[in-house]
């Protein structure tokens, strides 16, 4: 398997994994009471789950592109900002993100961005 199919392939493992983690265990509960007081149901059908896990291939490709132009650091601040600082502004704007998870998601995305972008670095 050539190195950067597997540096890809681990990052976005990693990065569904810590995805999953956050939002359907740590966060869900959050999550669920949010998306109540808006009168929907958070989305969490296995298609969502699906399109989460695309979602995760799509992030570490970027990392991947991202590590072969820039240091580590850069990598996964360029990484963070990206995949979660965009998000976060425009889910923000439509009102579906609940602003108390961001004490928890904050410091988890970061490590989440680090350890792809650490890993790209590493198998790549």
């Amino acid at each position: 398997m050539p190195r950067s199919l597997r540096a890809i392939l681990a990052a976005a493992l990693w990065i569904a994994c810590s995805e999953f983690f956050r939002n359907q265990v740590l966060l869900l509960p959050q999550w669920t009471a949010h998306y109540q007081r808006m009168g929907l149901v958070f989305p969490a059908a296995p298609v969502n789950g699906a399109v989460w896990g695309l979602w995760s291939l799509c992030f570490a490709i970027v990392i991947f592109v991202l590590s072969r132009r820039f240091t580590l650091a850069q990598t996964a601040a360029l990484a963070w900002f990206t995949g979660f600082g965009l998000m976060w502004l425009v889910i923000g704007n439509l009102g579906v993100l609940p602003w108390g998870i961001l004490p928890w998601a904050v410091p988890l995305t970061a490590l989440e961005a680090g350890v792809a972008a650490w890993l790209c670095h590493r198998l790549g």
